[in-house]
């Protein structure tokens, strides 16, 4: 297969695996990727699994006839990548390895050797030239070994990511790509989230149109998609709207209570309800849906005054892959002397921003009436929030909405009548309570201004503490006239016809304008009440809260200069010119402190 003119992808499909890295169910075999890059020099992107060397070697003497390589480019040490690197350099003496430090140890441990008369040692940015192509090292150290390095090349575009970006199954089988590659993820590179993100964030600056991963298909369209969907999953976000039950029974009574719950949450509105039986379902598929949706049921037996086994390895793998941002419910059973919930709550304790619901059911041997009330209970606390997205059973008159407002930070969504539009505030206040009065200030030089003084109408969305990051720049550091803040959202809308955000809020109020107070800078919207939903229970987002929660720690260490106070973007420099406006942001020099 060509990747390009002058790449070649060289890499086998093994249908003999049964079980991935001697776990892992891959009923559709596996990839190991391999390519070769012909220019004037040849390089070799690493090797495959051992099991397929002669396969291998003739895929490469198919591209190249009696021509050799002159280089190995080992991006990754893992055996089914690396298994065939001394018998690659004896049977082209004249090659060259390259990789990193780390990599070399491994060599060592691996071979017996580092190749220390025919190797090149790369870190950070180092580069190769083969003629035409220009290859540039970005070390990804933990993603998902320490040794790790990507390489792109600059003349196809194209990115070399390593087990980034892989997924189960053999080329030649045509599967669903996000389901083997999010179950891939969450086994395998999931523990390593804040790693991902530091390399996400490096090949934003790369111009990339092709990603050639070890496992799994080449992308060579839709890279947004892809680059989207790892964007969410190392930043533990939630992908998915639903719940998903976890459960283990013995004698039938906690499955019973599981498929009641089920049905009461697919009645009031959940949009999707996954139930997984531990004993019997893939337990990677398991781990993969607890990261995939926003809510968690636990459901278990005590035993042996702890928890059923199966579940014991279920949590095992959540804690061991950083679970967070999650809402977890927990249902106990037991005859004598129930401790599952406690047990449940001790092995998660320590992950962060693990909301327990208020309601735990309790079941004593088999359902009764109280603890069928406590499931009641707990499938009206889960799905609170879908209730109230929904035009036929919210409450549109829901007045604590109000109690909501304070010194925190909003989404103020509008409609220039051709797309959507928001903006971040966090002057959003309560003037009067009889008739409810909101005020609102926007600075004159946002877009929204404009609109709202058109239009006289808006949303506004309280941010609850679980916001990301991620939230704030594209609501804060973008103009709405020039791009679209909600293409990559499915927002639901008011009956007023505006958005409001489908989730990350506590609650939202349509307003619309009564008075309008010009402040210089900024004018004062001053508004009526016409809709009012609560979301959620979730604490609402103060500025303190997100400078110190959301807001990433600038890398100001042996810098000197200045930092944006907003976004924390660093100037470096002795002065801040007046006239400085932040790229990221779009504030201006007095939004600036300086370093130390």
């Amino acid at each position: 297969m060509n990747i390009s003119k002058d790449i070649y992808y060289i890499g086998v499909d093994d249908h003999k695996i049964d079980l991935f890295e001697g776990q892992y169910d891959v009923p559709n075999g596996m990839a190991y990727n391999s390519y070769l890059i012909k220019d004037e020099k040849i390089a070799v992107m690493d090797t495959v699994d051992i099991n397929f060397t002669h396969e291998w070697f003739d895929n490469i003497q198919g591209v190249l006839g009696e021509k050799s390589p002159d280089y190995l480019i080992v991006q990754h040490m893992e055996p089914d990548h690396s298994a065939n690197v001394q018998r690659f350099l004896s049977t082209f003496p004249n090659a060259v390895v390259v990789a990193t430090s780390k990599a070399f140890t491994m060599m060592q441990n691996f071979f017996g050797t580092d190749f220390e008369n025919r190797r090149i040692v790369v870190g950070e940015g180092d580069t190769l030239s083969l003629g035409n192509h220009t290859l540039t090292f970005v070390m990804a150290p933990m993603v998902h070994w320490p040794e790790v390095m990507v390489t792109y090349d600059d003349a196809d575009k194209v990115l070399f990511s390593a087990d980034g970006f892989g997924k189960f199954g053999a080329l030649d089988v045509e599967e669903d790509w996000a389901c083997e590659a999010r179950r891939y993820y969450f086994g395998i590179v999931g523990k390593y989230g804040a790693q991902v993100q530091s390399l996400l964030k490096k090949a934003s600056t790369l111009d990339i149109k092709t990603i050639c991963p070890l496992h799994g298909p080449v992308l060579f369209e839709n890279l947004d998609y892809y680059l989207g969907l790892y964007n969410t999953w190392s930043s533990y976000e939630t992908e998915s709207e639903g719940i998903v039950i976890a459960y283990t029974s013995v004698y039938g009574n906690t499955k019973k209570a599981v498929e009641l719950l089920a049905e009461k949450l697919k009645s009031k509105g959940c949009p999707k309800v996954v139930v997984n039986d531990l004993a019997r379902v893939d337990m990677a598929e398991a781990v993969e849906d607890a990261f995939r949706y926003g809510k968690i049921v636990l459901a278990t037996t005590t035993y042996n005054a702890e928890i059923f086994p199966f579940m014991k390895q279920f949590i095992d793998h959540l804690t061991e892959r950083g679970l967070k941002n999650k809402t977890i419910g927990l249902i106990e059973n037991g005859s004598w002397a129930p401790l599952a919930a406690k047990t449940m709550k001790t092995m998660l304790d320590g992950l962060k921003n693990i909301v327990f619901t208020d309601t735990t059911v309790r079941i004593m041997s088999a359902l009764n009436e109280e603890s069928k009330g406590e499931i009641d209970l707990l499938a009206d606390e889960l799905t609170k929030e879908y209730i109230a997205q929904n035009d036929k059973t919210a409450n549109k008159n829901d007045l604590n909405a109000l109690f909501n407002i304070g010194y925190g930070l909003y989404v103020v969504t509008s409609n220039d009548g051709k797309k959507d539009n928001g903006l971040i505030v966090n002057t959003v206040t309560q003037v009067t309570n009889s008739p409810n009065r909101i005020a609102v200030c926007i600075n004159k030089d946002n877009y929204s201004h404009h609109i709202i003084k058109q239009t006289g109408i808006m949303n506004v969305n309280c941010l609850a503490v679980d916001a990301p990051f991620s939230l704030f720049e594209s609501f804060g550091f973008r103009s709405g006239r020039t791009v679209d803040k909600f293409a990559d959202c499915s927002p639901l809308y008011s009956d007023n016809g505006l958005v409001f955000l489908p989730k990350y809020i506590n609650s939202f109020m349509s307003l619309k304008v009564e008075e309008y107070v010009d402040l210089d800078t900024h004018g004062m919207f001053i508004c009526t009440v016409t809709e009012a939903r609560v979301i959620s229970d979730r604490e609402t987002m103060t500025y303190t809260y997100y400078q110190e929660n959301v807001k990433p720690k600038p890398q100001t260490e042996g810098k000197k200069g200045f930092v944006c106070k907003i976004c924390g973007y660093v100037y470096e420099g002795d002065e801040l010119p007046e006239d400085f406006v932040c790229p990221l942001c779009k504030h201006g020099a007095n939004d600036f402190e300086p370093i130390g």
